[in-house]
């Protein structure tokens, strides 16, 4: 079993706000749905996970940051839906912030099921912008973050990649792993857009930058290099690949011009190279801001499944 499944944030339909935020919350329900129908999915290969504790959150957030989010003018900030600030802050904890404290759980879930099994896909999390002390770009918790140190503490992992590509920088995790060099970050970004974080560009290991207009040939060849390269600078014994779906062509944020062929050749590249290394690997969804984006990742987990680089029948 390697799909974990949670409910997605409510917030973006809470009056009718969906219409003012570029995310589609209905995203990680469709892709299962898809999956289901295309037969080599059902109930069974869904693991629902249990919300990340205050305490769960506390061995990557400060106290401060977590009393923080008592505020909805501080969340909706994060979330970049300014209405959410006038809502009474007991719905935006069960609205929001409870939603995505399930995702984290999500995420941490699937590092466990990984190690057991070499693979796991969360069909959310990658909140690759929140770092211990600051949430920003939707990210409200560092999942990212909080899976690694779990892995490091309870999963007997010692060498971490993170294979980040979606198309906007992975601020969050860069800056918490700043000095830590059991991690090794890849990150395939476009430098143009959000987050512009410079600083944290000074603690990605191999920055592969890929600018607006890039198609799937050109994006393609690169990986491949930037693959190569990374096998030889480290050697990991898990991989946490961020594989955000933002680099569609006609995505309104991230710019690049990738096809739903390009995605579904990314993943298997990313799911192969774990393989042929025996490297467990989870695989979390991140970005992707248009209604394509559920089934693209949905046609990519088929193509997964029939290249027989996960196992959808266990």
């Amino acid at each position: 079993m390697g799909v974990t499944k949670w409910q997605g944030p409510h917030v973006y339909t809470l009056h009718s706000l969906q219409v003012r935020h570029p995310f589609d919350s209905s995203k990680w329900g469709r892709i299962c749905r898809f999956l289901t129908k295309e037969g080599i999915m059902d109930q069974k290969h869904v693991v629902e996970p249990v919300e990340a504790t205050k305490d769960d959150l506390l061995v990557v957030h400060s106290e401060s940051y977590l009393k923080s989010l008592n505020s909805s003018l501080n969340v909706s900030m994060i979330i970049e839906v300014p209405p959410v600030a006038m809502l009474p802050n007991c719905l935006v904890q069960k609205k929001v912030l409870h939603p995505f404290r399930k995702q984290v759980g999500g995420t941490i879930l699937a590092a466990k099921l990984a190690k057991e099994r070499g693979w796991a896909i969360n069909v959310g999390g990658g909140f690759h912008h929140c770092s211990s002390e600051k949430g920003g770009g939707f990210c409200v918790y560092a999942d990212i973050s909080l899976c690694i140190h779990f892995a490091f503490v309870r999963l007997n992992i010692s060498r971490v990649m993170i294979i980040d590509l979606d198309a906007h920088q992975g601020n969050g995790h860069e800056m918490d792993f700043s000095d830590d060099r059991r991690v090794f970050i890849l990150d395939m970004y476009n430098p143009g857009i959000y987050p512009l974080d410079f600083e944290a560009r000074r603690y990605i290991d191999l920055r592969v930058e890929v600018k607006s207009g890039t198609a799937t040939d050109e994006y393609l060849t690169k990986l491949d290099h930037a693959l190569e390269v990374a096998e030889k600078r480290f050697d990991p014994d898990f991989i946490v690949y961020n594989a955000g779906t933002d680099i569609l062509d006609g995505d309104p944020l991230g710019r690049l011009k990738i096809s739903p062929d390009g995605i579904a050749s990314r993943d298997e590249k990313v799911f192969r190279f774990a393989r042929e290394r025996s490297i467990p690997l989870i695989m979390l969804t991140s970005g992707g801001y248009m209604k394509s984006s559920a089934k693209v990742i949905a046609d990519s987990i088929v193509n997964l499944s029939n290249k027989s680089l996960i196992d959808m029948k266990s």
